[in-house]
């Protein structure tokens, strides 16, 4: 009876701060959008295993802090190294040229860099060692397995999805081995194929080489190739849901290929399937070409575009999240005018605490609790420890904001309540999109 009273007068405005973080930290995590592999498709290292050198799960401290970001950051800090004698070095050296440079010689403030620290810390490793030696025997002792199970366990994340390009010869490979490859249920997988919209006069060779009849203006027959190609890889793979990067200045509707492909191939597939569709739109590739995956850069997208493809095909469930600062009010207004709309996460350079905040806040005050407020996009296993303890950080807060707020206004929010909203935000609203 105490405890039903205590739930029907609220928590105390003054105490709300630490309800709302103790239910964050303890709801599980289904991560949304990450580039994760278990060891079943290989690993470049780790105690008991065979190193596979092109292996898709990556992991240890050389991989952390090699991480592009931190490329992209070592560059100016020391311009004296030129991209080319940067990439020159071996793995361990441009690790332990960045340690020294953004770790050692200077203060290691930025997001990326706070990102290790916090990881070394949450693995009970010390981040202010002048040297990665300690660190490379720790991981040098560890086993992939034990180390899936010990990152996903301290992070607080169950389910994981990893994404699959269709059109990367090495991950291709992975699923087409003879016996296929052993599924991981903590991993399940999402296909994806942005060649088939993005670059259609590359991918339709390659499709062509692969057995399926295509033309370079994809007519009537390459329309029915795709949905073969794209059916035999939902078949193979079993995804939970389709996914493809676009560049900002993608347009639809609009004529080519790519648009025909979309609307004639790829949305009649997902829906014959019963596949969510995730469109990450606003990456400029190879702003620098030299700095490789590092010097990729941002655009503003048109999102009355992603709005006209939500009129178009309103029964498919469309999850969407935009790089530009820039689109992310648009992007929560159309979310409003199209329930199959859904957008999901802080995706790369405004997945950072002070931009995660205005989103997320925005968010919360035009769509309520109907979005997934963050995604790691991780590529490396350990990342999972700092993303989601960073951003989980961000959301106590701002949802401590608007339960005061409604408790300003005469609302009793309930210990109850907390708990509901923390597990349908950082999970439940994403198993409902994939499970229905």
């Amino acid at each position: 009876m105490a405890d039903s009273q205590h739930q029907a007068t609220g928590v105390a405005p003054e105490k709300l701060a630490e309800a709302v973080s103790r239910a964050v930290g303890a709801a599980p995590v289904w991560d949304l959008h990450t580039h994760l592999f278990p060891p079943e498709f290989g690993t470049p290292m780790g105690r008991g295993v065979t190193p596979d050198p092109h292996g898709l799960m990556l992991w240890g401290v050389d991989e952390l802090v090699t991480y592009h970001y931190l490329i992209a950051e070592v560059l100016r800090e020391a311009p004296e190294v030129t991209p080319e004698a940067f990439y020159a070095r071996s793995r361990s050296e441009q690790a332990d040229l960045i340690w020294q440079k953004l770790f050692v010689d200077a203060t290691p403030v930025s997001e990326a860099c706070r990102g290790v620290v916090t990881t070394l810390t949450k693995l009970g490793l010390d981040p202010n060692e002048k040297s990665l030696a300690g660190h490379r025997r720790w991981f040098a002792e560890q086993t992939p397995a034990g180390q899936v199970d010990r990152v996903l366990e301290l992070a607080g994340v169950d389910t994981v999805t990893m994404t699959n390009d269709v059109f990367d010869e090495n991950e291709r490979g992975r699923w087409l081995a003879e016996g296929g490859v052993a599924r991981d249920p903590r991993f399940p997988a999402v296909l994806r194929f942005d060649p088939l919209v993005v670059d259609w006069p590359a991918a339709a060779p390659r499709l062509r080489d692969w057995g399926y009849a295509v033309d370079a203006q994809a007519s009537a027959g390459s329309i029915d190739a795709v949905r073969r190609f794209l059916g035999e890889w939902i078949g193979r793979m079993k995804p939970v849901y389709c996914a493809m990067s676009l560049p900002p200045e993608w347009r639809y509707p609009a004529d080519g290929p790519g648009n025909r492909v979309l609307a004639e191939a790829i949305v009649p597939a997902c829906s014959e399937h019963g596949l969510p569709l995730a469109l990450m739109i606003g990456v400029t590739r190879g702003v620098n070409p030299a700095l490789r995956q590092a010097g990729d850069g941002i655009g503003v997208t048109h999102v009355d575009s992603l709005a006209a493809l939500c009129r178009d095909f309103p029964q498919q469930r469309i999850m969407a999240t935009l790089l530009a600062r820039e689109n992310q009010h648009a992007l929560a207004v159309a979310a409003r005018k199209f329930s199959n709309l859904t957008p999901f996460g802080c995706w790369w350079f405004i997945n950072t605490p002070s931009l995660i905040e205005e989103t997320t806040r925005m968010r919360l005050e035009l769509l309520g609790p109907t979005f997934v407020p963050q995604h790691s996009d991780a590529r490396v296993l350990e990342q999972l420890l700092y993303k989601w303890d960073h951003s989980r950080a961000v959301l106590a807060k701002v949802l401590t904001d608007k339960y005061q707020d409604l408790a300003a206004a005469g609302w009793r929010v309930t210990p109850a309540a907390i708990e509901r909203d923390a597990n349908r935000l950082l999970r439940g609203n994403v198993a409902t999109l994939l499970e229905q």
